[in-house]
């Protein structure tokens, strides 16, 4: 069984799917399945040095941000879900202001708002409740495995809450579809929906991992820490997260390609999350993950082998 660096995210009415060099997302539409393939420079190749251990981590989950962010606007405008409409008078505005460079702008307006509310919402929420407990005990060890108990279930609570939305339970299936149609590559079976359709729709290398990582990492590394102020305390998350995106890249990294038992363990918990995050996809959706693959695939050829 081959180890594949390639990588997908499921979208609106389809599948992205990353190589080492091209993006390729399938959306299917009324029409059928639209199929664009695109060029990425990844940092790494115009800085070296950002190849070293736990920086590329750093570097990778910026990228993925702004790609996956980029893949699901473009499924949203090719399934028919986003709908043109007359540019308002703001719009104009912002036109003729920014001009060529609007859609960048949009995108790190869209791309700051998503990680604001992500740092609010798992970082700054659980540190305050923890701080309501901190009459109840001066330990800082203590408090800053409550704050990571808290932040977990914050999380849990976030998957269970938008898993019954109808429209996210379509992304799920077609998550589910991705991870199916990539262990049938790495099983080197001939990619068709009949063969992708028996495998798990779990991954080691799945995103649900890997956020599932960053908050078991968030909770040793900030145990080291006292418990300062609370602004202290929040800086210091946000300064020290880009660190833990990087340790938990390498430990999902690792985890996806050794069959040790040390790795299974690792990759468990986030495996059982994906059951929130995954749902059996039709074959339709299969077919639709499998373009996307059979894209990256014939542009950068059978060489994507982990080493």
């Amino acid at each position: 069984m081959k180890k594949t660096l390639i990588g997908g995210q499921a979208v609106i009415e389809g599948v992205m799917m990353r190589g080492r060099s091209n993006v390729a997302i399938a959306v299917r539409s009324k029409d059928g399945i639209n199929l664009a393939c695109k060029k990425v420079s990844p940092f790494t190749d115009k800085y070296p040095v950002f190849k070293l251990p736990i920086l590329r981590g750093m570097v990778s989950l910026v990228e993925s941000l702004v790609i996956g962010v980029n893949a699901i606007n473009y499924s949203a405008e090719i399934s028919g879900q986003l709908v043109e409409e007359e540019p308002s008078k703001f719009d104009r505005t912002l036109e003729k202001i920014f001009g060529d460079r609007l859609n960048n702008v949009l995108l790190a307006f869209s791309l700051i708002i998503s990680l604001g509310f992500a740092v609010l919402l798992f970082f700054i929420l659980p540190t305050w409740s923890a701080n309501l407990i901190k009459r109840f005990t001066n330990s800082g060890f203590l408090l800053n495995i409550i704050e990571g108990v808290i932040r977990v279930a914050i999380f849990l609570i976030y998957l269970i809450a938008i898993s019954g939305m109808k429209d996210i339970r379509r992304v799920f299936e077609y998550h589910g579809a991705e991870h199916k149609t990539i262990h049938c590559y790495e099983h080197e079976e001939k990619l068709t929906p009949e063969n992708a359709r028996k495998y798990s729709t779990l991954h080691p290398r799945c995103g649900t991992n890997f956020l599932f990582l960053v908050m078991v990492v968030s909770i040793l590394l900030f145990s080291i820490f006292s418990w300062p102020g609370f602004w202290m305390r929040v800086i210091l998350r946000i300064v020290l997260l880009p660190l833990v995106a990087g340790i938990s890249y390498e430990l999902i990294r690792w985890a996806g390609k050794s069959e040790s038992r040390l790795a299974r363990a690792i990759a468990y918990p986030g495996m059982m999350l994906q059951k929130l995050t995954t749902r059996e996809p039709d074959d339709l959706q299969l077919e639709v993950a499998i373009a996307s693959l059979r894209s990256i695939l014939e542009v950068e050829g059978d060489n994507d082998i982990i080493p």
